[in-house]
């Protein structure tokens, strides 16, 4: 069984995922043209997501970034910031390849 990388970190305060880290049991990344977004992100005020977890890339879209392996990825944990606009976020970690 390949072990999911963690989500260490998330930034993004208008994430109804994120409450003192992020929440969801796992993330898709996804994005185009540059950008590596965060697929899982809710812009809701409502709090949701499992009440203990460690959030990790369940996918990953972005075929063309370094630590994608078919489409899994295998970056030993991904951060999660402000995206372009209020209504995104993006994986810092994404590295063209």
């Amino acid at each position: 069984m390949t072990t999911m990388p963690a989500v260490s970190e998330c930034s993004v305060d208008g994430c109804g995922y994120n409450h003192d880290g992020c929440h969801a049991f796992a993330i898709t990344v996804s994005g185009t043209n540059g950008s590596a977004d965060c697929g899982t992100f809710i812009p809701l005020a409502r709090k949701g997501g499992l009440d203990k977890v460690v959030a990790q890339v369940g996918a990953c879209q972005r075929t063309d970034c370094s630590f994608n392996s078919n489409l899994e990825c295998s970056a030993s944990g991904v951060r999660i910031g402000a995206g372009q606009g209020s209504a995104s976020a993006n994986c810092l970690t994404y590295q063209p390849a």
